[in-house]
């Protein structure tokens, strides 16, 4: 409950030192920066899971081309 009173008074002190305007354009920037954060964690993960398919898909390739060529 504390942190709501604090966050209130942060809010409230905002907006009389920079006016309503200002702090809305700081909350609307803080809240692009938590989304941007989101989308590079989900393409870190996705450069991970990339990196493992293709590794496996190169061991995979190179079997497959033994088997190829020990057919002929």
């Amino acid at each position: 409950m504390t942190l709501y009173y604090v966050l209130m008074l942060t809010m409230v002190a905002l907006v009389i030192y920079a006016g309503y305007d200002e702090t809305m354009r700081l909350i609307q920037y803080m809240d692009l920066q938590i989304r941007y954060a989101g989308i590079r964690v989900q393409l870190k993960w996705m450069g991970w899971k990339l990196k493992r398919q293709l590794i496996r898909d190169t061991t995979d390739f190179k079997e497959f081309l033994k088997e190829y060529n020990n057919g002929q």
